[in-house]
């Protein structure tokens, strides 16, 4: 909750109050640094919450939290220039049911499969939600999504990249926490504190991250990054039952860990990066925006994929089903990379010809 509530603020106050260049590059880092440090505090305090009390238990644990960062944004975030407007509720419904739709009729697939009327009738309607939502943007006076921001390529292979990079790792968390309790039978504090391989790694990368990008473009920093967590996660997903946990768990995480340190900070950049100040905050609501999304339809596919390959509850149907679905994930991260060398790098080409 409390990072649903500030996310799409810090970054409009990113985008407004540090220019581009290195002041951006240092301030995206922070923001990346401590969003991953609290990945890893959560897991843990989640965990031990599950542990305690109940696995229900972590859902309460983000109301007080939640609570506690609206009264500090009102105290401590400086405001902005009222305008005045209307605000867009037929673009803000199309959005919301169009999403729901699809996520619905790709997590029925897994039980009716992809030719059932459970599954294709919410896809198409959502398609259908999505296309309208298109349209009425196009002619809203002031859109919540103006369409003007998918006018950059760089832009719009932030965001393509953004969806499909948090999708890969929403499934890496869902199905590798269920393998470790479910296969090694490990508690949820243990769970929990087995990804501080990752959550730590990706923190000491990404602090370093301003100083690499004084040396080497943004789109190779992200470009590795994506690259390296693709790797680590294809090392994952040779998940089986009898895997340990050191060389067939932590060693990819490490990788994954050094690839999300890398690439999160650069990729937010380029997502919010050129755009005129009246529209950073619709900027900023949409990195925000296509990372839930990306997530909850990732999440919807890989469980699908999941499921075709095993649907008992013994620990070897986990292990195979854990397995196919962080497959499904590098499968992801790699069309991440291929996004990000086919939409990013060439922006980054042009640009440095247009200066010499």
């Amino acid at each position: 909750v409390g990072a649903a509530v500030l996310a799409p603020s810090a970054l409009s106050l990113l985008t407004c109050g540090f220019a581009e260049g290195r002041a951006r590059n240092r301030a995206m880092a922070a923001y990346s640094a401590v969003t991953g440090l609290g990945a890893a505090l959560g897991l843990v305090v989640g965990g031990l919450a599950a542990d305690l009390v109940s696995w229900r238990a972590g859902f309460f644990l983000n109301v007080p939290v939640g609570a506690l960062m609206m009264v500090m944004a009102l105290r401590y975030l400086p405001g902005t220039e009222r305008r005045g407007g209307r605000f867009d509720v037929a673009g803000a419904l199309l959005a919301t049911l169009g999403s729901t739709a699809l996520v619905l009729g790709i997590v029925n697939t897994a039980e009716f499969g992809w030719t059932a009327p459970a599954t294709l009738i919410p896809l198409v309607a959502g398609v259908a939600l999505l296309a309208l939502f298109a349209g009425v943007e196009r002619r809203a006076a002031q859109p919540i999504v103006p369409l003007r921001l998918f006018a950059s390529r760089e832009r719009s292979g932030a965001y393509v990249t953004r969806m499909l990079y948090m999708g890969a790792m929403m499934g890496f968390y869902f199905f590798t926490a269920q393998f470790m309790q479910s296969v090694y039978h490990w508690t949820p504090l243990e769970t929990g504190l087995a990804f501080l391989p990752m959550t730590l790694v990706s923190f000491a990368l990404a602090v370093q991250v301003p100083r690499l990008l004084e040396r080497v473009a943004r789109p190779l920093v992200l470009v590795s990054g994506v690259a390296l967590t693709a790797a680590g996660m294809a090392w994952l997903s040779r998940l089986g039952l009898h895997t340990p946990y050191v060389t067939g768990v932590a060693l990819p995480m490490v990788l994954i860990g050094a690839g999300q340190g890398l690439a999160l900070a650069p990729l937010t950049s380029s997502g919010v990066d050129g755009v005129a100040p009246a529209d950073a905050g619709a900027a900023s609501g949409l990195v925000n925006t296509v990372h839930r999304i990306g997530s909850a339809l990732a999440l919807g596919i890989l469980a699908a994929v999941a499921a075709t390959v095993s649907t008992g509850h013994s620990p070897a149907d986990i292990a195979a089903r854990s397995g196919a679905a962080l497959t499904g994930s590098a499968v992801l991260l790699a069309l991440a990379v291929v996004t990000v060398l086919t939409l990013i790098v060439p922006t980054w080409a042009t640009r440095d010809e247009g200066t010499r």
